[in-house]
Parts: structure tokens; C-alpha cells; sequence
């Protein structure tokens, strides 16, 4: 991979990326695998493709209105409001349009990479533009859980060098304690 062909992405990643690997071993799943296809650069994995990969240069964004949110997870259908459960499956149906059309717009993550599941359509994201540049961001929005930036113990983002050190770290720990 030539150092041109990925200058635009945050410098932790882009050396991992050079003299590490493009993917692999990592954090839950392991490291989404990057790779040239037909000319282009392509992320791989559960999901990969949510990333929109032409708004990267734009600036990851805030989030939506905390009030927003608050405000439409107060609105959720409770079933045991409703008589029938067709009324409540409709309501109920209705909310998670709006849900999403809030949380799963595509202009939440412009900016981000998808970078590791998770599991159960949890994962994490890398921010490659903008004020959050080479941090990395959690993703459980399928538990009505907004993104959020993965901090240190003292509140400090955590980098993508961090995340994937700790990770060893951990791994080591793990091997040690198994011997």
C-alpha cells in the first residue's frame, strides 16, 4: 500500500495500515480489512459498507439534538398502552421510523470508518475528519444507545493507537494468565 493512497486518513491508522496490516486481529471481531478493488480503496466486514466512503472528507458530526432524543425515546410505544397488539405493532412501527430517521441517518457518521463489529449489529467506528479526527466512537444505536466517543479512565478519546494497544494488552493479559 503506498503512503499516498492513504494520507488522508488519521496517522495511527495510516501507520497500522502501512507496517502493521490492512485488517485482521483486533478488537471484537477483529480489524475490518481494507482493500483495493476495481481501483478503489474498500473497507470489508459486517456492515463495512455503512461508512459512505465519498463524505469522508466531510467533518464527523455532534450527534442530534440531545433533546431530540430525549424527546423521542418519551414518545416509544409502550405495549401494555394499547388494547390490541395491531394498534401497538402500528404505533409501535411508526416510532421506529421516526427512530431511525434520527439515529441511522447517513449524516450521523460522514467523517467515519467502520472499523470492528461488535456483535448483535453493535460496532465501532474510527472518525477520520473533523474535531473527533483518530478517535474511535461506539455504535450501539440498535439499542437505542446514541454514538459515543470510547474515553480513558480520565476522560481522555481514545485514539485508534489506544484502542488497538489496550486490545493487546489485554490479549497478552489473557495468554499470560492462561499458561
Amino acid at each position: 500500500m503506498r503512503l499516498r493512497s492513504v494520507c488522508g486518513l488519521p496517522e495511527e491508522y495510516r501507520a497500522f495500515l502501512l507496517h502493521v496490516g490492512a485488517g485482521g486481529a483486533g478488537p471484537a471481531y477483529g480489524v475490518f480489512p481494507v482493500r483495493r478493488v476495481q481501483g478503489r480503496w474498500r473497507w470489508e466486514g459486517d456492515c463495512a459498507d455503512l461508512a459512505d466512503l465519498s463524505r469522508l472528507a466531510e467533518p464527523f458530526p455532534e450527534g442530534p439534538d440531545a433533546k431530540l432524543v430525549a424527546g423521542l425515546l418519551a414518545q416509544r410505544p409502550e405495549e401494555e398502552d394499547f388494547d390490541a397488539i395491531e394498534d401497538f405493532d402500528e404505533a409501535n412501527e411508526a416510532w421506529e421510523e421516526r427512530w431511525e430517521g434520527v439515529m441511522f441517518a447517513r449524516e450521523r457518521t460522514v467523517g467515519a470508518l467502520v472499523i470492528s463489529d461488535l456483535g448483535c449489529a453493535q460496532r465501532e467506528w474510527l472518525v477520520v475528519s473533523g474535531t473527533h479526527r483518530g478517535t474511535v466512537w461506539s455504535d450501539c444505536r440498535v439499542d437505542d444507545v446514541d454514538l459515543v466517543p470510547l474515553l480513558e479512565e480520565g476522560g481522555t478519546p481514545v485514539t485508534f493507537a489506544r484502542w488497538y494497544l489496550r486490545w493487546l494488552e489485554d490479549a497478552e493479559r489473557g495468554a499470560l494468565t492462561a499458561l
